[in-house]
């Protein structure tokens, strides 16, 4: 965007407004540009930013059937807006012919903030009226900002087995019953599964009991459990830390930096 050097020790809502909402006009054109200004596309990017990246889901947000939503996803796709993901599928796990809607993301994050917080609410940043964005945005930041961790935990985890047991693959998980933020192999074929957690209170154990009740229901086994979590540990939970539990903190991300 060109703004250079960001002040992030100031409150998220402000750079916002002063760098993003007091320039809607200008930055609207901008997206135009790249979205060809199609309502159908607005719509759907709108469906999938707000939703869990599902297909039918994003369709069902935009009100659309399925035959036109298919024809427009493939389009988002040709033009780079958006790009298909689908589950680390394990055939022991799924259901006979069960079948495992792709989930789309964007492949830049600030499209995704407009189409989650400014493009739906347009009305009140023309006007000059954040209030309504702000609200949303507040309740909804922690969510948006989940995806997004998700990702760089995953870039994260590649780096920290580099050297001792590289990744050779590595998404996430999920079928009609079960969702893994985290699902890996390692080039000599352990499984990785884990969670990531974007919140303001610590991990405990429950959340370790919780991942393996997950992992043990879809049927996956695993060698080894990771927990990224934003705020850190209860004392209880990391006296588990072993060769088969990794405990991942927000701090863990700086090796991406490098």
């Amino acid at each position: 965007m060109g703004w250079g050097e960001l002040d992030t020790s100031k409150d998220s809502f402000e750079l916002i407004s002063k760098l993003i909402l007091a320039d809607y006009r200008y930055i609207r054109n901008d997206v135009t540009e790249v979205t060809g200004g199609m309502p159908l596309y607005h719509s759907i990017l709108t469906g999938i930013a707000n939703g869990d990246g599902q297909m039918h889901s994003a369709f069902k947000r935009a009100n659309i059937s399925n035959d036109v939503g298919s024809k427009a996803i493939e389009e988002l796709c040709e033009l780079g807006i958006i790009y298909k993901v689908k589950s680390k599928k394990i055939f022991t796990s799924w259901k006979e012919n069960e079948s495992v809607s792709n989930k789309f993301y964007f492949t830049s994050p600030f499209i995704k903030f407009w189409f989650a917080f400014v493009s739906p609410l347009f009305k009140g940043a023309r006007d000059g009226d954040f209030n309504e964005i702000k609200t949303k945005f507040l309740n909804k930041k922690n969510e948006y900002y989940q995806a997004q961790f998700i990702h760089l935990a995953q870039e994260s985890i590649k780096i920290q087995f580099s050297e001792s047991d590289p990744i050779v693959e590595i998404g996430s998980y999920w079928d009609s019953e079960h969702t893994l933020d985290i699902f890996a192999k390692t080039k000599s074929n352990k499984t990785i599964v884990g969670n990531v957690k974007y919140t303001n209170t610590k991990s405990k154990k429950s959340e370790l009991t919780k991942l393996k009740d997950m992992t043990k229901s879809a049927k996956i086994d695993a060698d080894i459990y990771i927990i990224f979590s934003k705020e850190g540990f209860s004392s209880e939970l990391k006296s588990l830390k072993s060769e088969s539990l990794k405990l991942y903190t927000i701090k863990s991300l700086k090796n991406l930096l490098k």
